[in-house]
């Protein structure tokens, strides 16, 4: 009999499958709506599945709807937040750069948790982890820069960009497991869902007011949009969820190591999809990343 405890991996391996494909559907709405507009349509569009999760999550459990506590409010706001910058980021990385490059990228989000550990919480840095952050660091450059002087440097932009993303992510999921953790009396799938539905309509609604001040075209663009919209949006929200299941269940960077897995994925989307297969040097730089990142995690 499956322990409710080790659940974490199958909700991890479907979110992470799941993002990706969000990830790419994402993609190919930023022409059309910009980097904003095409990351609002995964809150905006999420926003109503998520309420039905929650409606079904309760009919199910039988739990009362629970009012969470001013702990959770904090927490709510770094990680909803946070994952707005990093949405943000990384769709603009991908503007400029392979998407399985750029989830690579984005997997270094391990790497940026232990060490904002040892800045801000005196978490120790072994000498095993060093060595595992500077794997992942040259692979990170073997994967970014090309061959040919000025051309391989200009590259450091997207891969600044996707380190930048990141870190926001890395930030937002503790900002997300913080609140989840706050919320008692209730089942956890109840604490999780609660926690998307509070994050989704947090992040609805700073995005679409930024848009209405800002760039009030993009949201009817996005409205005229709106069946491949409702589609990223479902993809978006039933990954979060599966998400969030997890974070109730385990610590952040367990579930953040196996969504390494993530990488394998994006690799079959970015070839299929977009028909952009990884260079030998590419793929030698992914495999230093997640290698770094494995190491990080085993020290």
């Amino acid at each position: 009999m499956v322990s409710i405890t080790t659940l974490w991996i199958p909700f991890t391996l479907v979110a992470s499958a799941g993002q990706v494909a969000r990830n790419a559907m994402q993609r190919s709405l930023t022409a059309k709506l910009g980097t904003w507009g095409a990351t609002n349509i995964r809150f905006l569009f999420g926003f109503p599945f998520s309420l039905l999760f929650l409606g079904l999550v309760l009919l199910a459990s039988g739990d009362p709807l629970p009012w969470p506590p001013f702990a959770f409010w904090p927490w709510l706001l770094l990680g909803a937040l946070c994952q707005i910058i990093g949405t943000g980021l990384m769709l603009l990385a991908m503007t400029d750069r392979s998407f399985v490059v750029t989830t690579a990228y984005l997997k270094t989000e391990a790497i940026q948790t232990a060490v904002f550990g040892f800045v801000f919480l005196g978490d120790p840095l072994s000498v095993m982890k060093v060595v595992a952050i500077l794997i992942a660091t040259i692979g990170v450059i073997i994967t970014a820069l090309r061959p040919g002087g000025e051309k391989g440097f200009a590259e450091l932009k997207p891969t600044a960009i996707g380190l930048a993303a990141a870190a926001a992510f890395a930030l937002s999921a503790v900002g997300y497991r913080g609140a989840i953790i706050t919320v008692e009396g209730v089942s956890f799938v109840t604490a999780a869902t609660t926690t998307l539905v509070w994050g989704l309509f947090l992040q609805t609604l700073l995005l679409t007011i930024y848009l209405l001040a800002r760039a009030p075209r993009i949201l009817k663009a996005i409205l005229a949009l709106w069946r491949p919209s409702m589609l990223a949006g479902f993809v978006g929200a039933f990954s979060s969820q599966f998400w969030f299941l997890a974070f109730a269940l385990t610590a952040a960077g367990n579930v953040r190591t196996l969504a390494l897995v993530e990488v394998l994925f994006a690799q079959g989307v970015s070839y299929y999809s977009f028909k952009q297969p990884a260079s030998l040097r590419e793929i030698s730089g992914i495999v230093l990343i997640v290698a770094g990142v494995a190491l990080l995690i085993a020290a």
